[in-house]
């Protein structure tokens, strides 16, 4: 668990794989409730990560994630089994939001100033539908400045290691170009968070904090490109001190 405190309040945490109680393939922090673990496993894992954090489990909320770049905007505690199905989430109220991935770039963001943050899942089809400037759009609308908002990415695939089809890089990247990449090896490749800080400053998001781990090369993160059947991380934006 690696957790970056802002200046200004905005606090950021992201797994790892580790201090869980999931088996094999999702050992051990597995925090997906969609992957095929044990689903009380995975409620004790978001329960120990939680904790972990001084949060609340109850104050965490999860997204039904789809690749998509619609926002909800959250008033309230998550009601079992209440999960938006949307690719980002808002709110101006004391709570945690989180974000699965398991080589996606989560993406959180904080504008303590007016007490609203927000988290969005951007895939490279969320990226390429605009989820991130999305989810700025909507903290705008609960009273944040994007001059204000803090963002930082977590741990993803990097674009040295993200091989992807020709074609399919000219698609993305004809649409958001600071994602066009080469792996280490000279072949086409999508670079998803030099995107995604792309599209914040074009949004009015300046502050940025990004990851360098690459899930892909780390043995200590979950991987879907490497391992196909596997857990899934969290990444956490919160407010303040402990939400209990």
């Amino acid at each position: 668990m690696r957790q970056l405190d802002a200046r200004n309040g905005a606090h950021f945490a992201f797994t790892d794989r580790w201090g869980g109680v999931s088996i094999s393939p999702y050992g051990e922090l597995n925090l997906g409730g969609a992957v095929g673990d044990d689903p009380l496993a995975v409620r004790e894992n978001r329960r120990i990560a939680a904790r972990s954090l001084g949060l609340d489990p109850a104050d965490v909320v999860w997204m039904n994630q789809v690749h998509g770049a619609d926002v909800a905007v959250v008033t309230e505690r998550q009601p079992q089994g209440g999960a938006p199905t949307v690719d980002a989430i808002v709110t101006d109220r004391p709570l945690a939001l989180a974000v699965l991935t398991a080589d996606c770039t989560p993406v959180l963001l904080a504008d303590p100033a007016a007490g609203v943050v927000g988290a969005a899942h951007a895939g490279r089809p969320g990226l390429a539908a605009g989820v991130v400037p999305a989810v700025v759009r909507a903290m705008v609308d609960l009273g944040a400045r994007p001059e204000r908002i803090t963002a930082a990415t977590g741990p993803a695939v990097c674009g040295r290691c993200y091989e992807v089809p020709a074609a399919l890089r000219a698609e993305v990247a004809a649409l958001v170009p600071a994602a066009h990449g080469e792996t280490s090896w000279g072949t086409p490749a999508l670079d998803i968070a030099a995107g995604v800080e792309e599209q914040l400053t074009g949004a009015g998001v300046t502050e940025l904090v990004r990851s360098s781990v690459c899930t892909l090369e780390s043995a200590d993160h979950f991987s879907y490109r490497r391992e196909q059947r596997t857990g899934r991380l969290a990444s956490y934006v919160w407010l303040g001190s402990e939400l209990s």
